[in-house]
């Protein structure tokens, strides 16, 4: 009797949005998995510990343990579960389509989220609150721009895309860091429209098994 492959294996921290993009890629394309909690504040950052290092060199989350190998980087463990698990799709098969998502997707995650995370905010010191708002508002400027010639229902088209899966994460950090949403209209109606579907509501961070019990949904 063959045995069955082992669950993958996703190291998460509830809110970060990076685990938060591939917890919903799995969601959509129904991978189920185990959970291992990475509490990035909790004895100093358990990222830090030598367990976690041996998982990851880089020391952050995500980190996805899946077929034999571990991926680090969310777009990275996103494209792979793309070529594995087609359907449903969150590439575009139109080429310029495509390109499109591909664009936005690396918008946020090179052009806002890395400006803002936790390692940034520690340097930056008092002031971390000021520079998020206007990281994530420099951003969200652009974005809202380019998302008035992309977007459908969702960020390119009427397709849920990994444009999207990006997007939802983001506002959540704009949100926590109280960014003035009412000036990217765009970005919030794509943002509400998406925390509708199933798979952005059960990866969210108020619903994950490390999340402290004060922010649970």
């Amino acid at each position: 009797m063959i045995s069955a492959a082992p669950k993958p294996i996703l190291y998460s921290y509830f809110r970060s949005s990076c685990s938060w993009r591939v917890r919903i890629a799995l969601a959509l394309k129904g991978i189920s998995y185990d959970l291992v909690p990475v509490n990035l504040l909790k004895d100093g950052g358990q990222q830090f510990s030598a367990e976690f290092k041996a998982v990851n060199p880089m020391q952050q989350v995500p980190a996805l343990k899946i077929d034999g190998i571990t991926l680090s980087q969310s777009l990275a463990i996103i494209h792979y579960l793309e070529d594995t698990h087609p359907n449903p799709r969150l590439l575009p098969q139109d080429p310029k389509k495509r390109a499109q998502v591909r664009m936005i997707a690396d918008h946020i995650v090179s052009g806002i989220q890395p400006l803002q995370n936790l390692n940034v905010l520690k340097q930056i010191g008092e002031k971390k609150t000021e520079w998020a708002q206007n990281c994530i508002a420099s951003g969200f400027q652009a974005l809202e721009q380019i998302l008035q010639h992309t977007a459908g229902h969702y960020c390119v088209g009427d397709e849920v895309s990994m444009a999207d899966l990006c997007l939802v994460p983001q506002v959540s950090n704009a949100e926590r860091f109280k960014v003035d949403m009412g000036l990217y209209p765009t970005i919030t109606r794509i943002n509400k429209a998406l925390l509708e579907l199933e798979a952005f509501r059960v990866s969210h961070p108020s619903r994950q098994p490390d999340t402290p019990a004060e922010l649970r949904a």
